[in-house]
């Protein structure tokens, strides 16, 4: 019993060895390079994946509290810089390492995220210039969405006063640095959009570096200027910044006043429109009146005026003349037509089905007497060559040479014997004569002796 109380279960050796290394300060706080792979993020936001480097591998683990403050997106083979504690996974009996904070390494975070953002947005069509709103040419109403307090709402201000002072512009205040900054920012633009009337938006702040101008560059806010059914100005920092905003804006301006000059036109200019366009209107209609007085006196002047009834003289003698055109031709017209159902006519009586009936009854009937003609004549031939036939058979029958006291003599096979070498003594024969025939019997057989013989 004692030997066997000195064996430990897996658990409790995976207890001590997590507890060695949670007491270790040297493996509280690691700094880490490599580079990522094996990477997954998953359903609850936890990210799981290994870092690496030519010899050696450790697991990683980043839990989503702090995965969600990234502002780019880990991928494998990155190579990353990350700060975390070494501790033991006792399910698994691993040691890994719990990152609370990674960073690029060889490039900056913040760039990292705007490249990767951008490149995404791009695949989206988010960037497209068939979704570009064109910015109405005389807006009622601006809405301003940037802070309040900031230099960029005064400047904006000042230029559309000072522009345009039929302008009204609405002010919609959002955060514009900080955590908060994206989320304010497209809640202002989503603010406008539902309230009614607003021709155009400008939105943006003054200038700064890449993390105070950060919230331009966040997701949220490029969904909310996409999705903007109002035409929106981006008016970021100075005129070498750019940001996401300003890809998806209608418009990009340089500045927040470039942006005041572009939302609305300068009054003295729409002054100075309106008096060229007074002066061209002015002058045109006395070009048009005068040219229309010219034609008035010339028509005064002419002679239809000076003697309508002349005019009116012409006008009757052209009326007669096209009525008699008009009877001439109505008359050929129909005299052409006349002759045209004459023709008709006449084709149709030549055609007409019963002249042809009466045509092809007497055709028939010709047709009739000369068969029965030819059938008289053919049967009175026949008969006489039937009477010839018969003729002929009667003088070659041999009943007829029966009648001159001949007989036939046919043997037992009712063959005709013609030789007395097909007869023999007590053969049976019939002897066929002119008025009947006579059966008997062969007594003898005699040959006649020819000379020869």
């Amino acid at each position: 019993m004692e030997t066997e109380s000195r064996y430990l279960t897996v658990q409790a050796l995976t207890k001590y060895i997590k507890r060695k290394f949670d007491k270790d300060p040297h493996l509280s706080t690691v700094y880490l390079r490599g580079e990522i792979s094996n990477f997954k993020r998953h359903s609850s936001g936890h990210l799981y994946f290994t870092i690496k480097d030519e010899k050696a591998r450790i697991l990683a683990v980043m839990f989503s509290s702090s995965a969600q403050v990234l502002k780019f997106r880990p991928e494998n083979g990155m190579h990353v810089l990350v700060q975390g504690e070494i501790s033991v996974y006792e399910s698994g009996g691993q040691y890994q390492i719990y990152i609370k904070d990674m960073k690029p390494d060889g490039i900056g975070e913040l760039y990292l995220a705007y490249e990767q953002l951008k490149k995404k947005l791009e695949q989206a069509g988010y960037f497209d210039e068939a979704n570009k709103k064109e910015i109405p040419k005389y807006p009622k109403k601006i809405a301003v969405v940037t802070s309040p307090t900031g230099a960029a709402i005064r400047d904006i201000i000042t230029t559309i006063e000072r522009r345009y002072p039929l302008g009204q512009v609405l002010i919609f205040p959002a955060l514009v640095q900080g955590e908060q900054a994206a989320t304010s920012i497209a809640n202002a633009i989503k603010k406008a959009n539902e309230y009614g009337d607003i021709d155009v938006i400008i939105a943006g702040r003054g200038g700064g570096s890449i993390e105070e101008l950060w919230a331009f560059n966040e997701e949220v806010v490029a969904r909310a200027i996409y999705e903007s059914h109002i035409p929106l100005i981006s008016a970021v920092g100075h005129e070498t910044d750019f940001t996401i905003a300003d890809f998806i804006a209608d418009l990009r301006a340089p500045t927040p006043t470039a942006a005041g000059e572009m939302a609305v036109p300068h009054v003295e200019e729409l002054y100075e429109r309106v008096l060229n366009r007074r002066l061209r209107l002015v002058k045109s209609y006395k070009n048009k009146i005068a040219s229309e007085k010219a034609k008035l006196q010339s028509i005064m002047r002419s002679y239809v005026l000076r003697n309508p009834g002349a005019l009116y003289n012409q006008k009757i003698e052209h009326v007669d003349r096209l009525v008699e055109r008009l009877q001439r031709n109505t008359r050929m017209i129909i005299k052409h037509k006349q002759d045209g159902f004459s023709h008709i006519h006449n084709r149709l009586q030549r055609l007409h089905p019963s002249k042809r009936m009466i045509a092809e009854t007497d055709r028939f009937k010709f047709l009739q007497q000369q068969l029965l003609k030819q059938m008289k004549d053919t049967v009175r031939r026949k008969e006489q060559k039937f009477v010839n036939i018969v003729t002929t058979l009667e003088a070659l029958s041999p009943l007829k040479v029966m009648e001159r006291g001949y007989s036939l003599v046919y043997n037992h096979e009712d063959q005709l014997v013609k030789s007395t070498k097909n007869l023999s003594k007590g053969n049976h024969i019939t002897v066929h004569l002119r008025d009947g025939k006579a059966i008997c019997q062969v007594e003898k057989v005699e040959e006649e002796q020819t000379e020869n013989g």
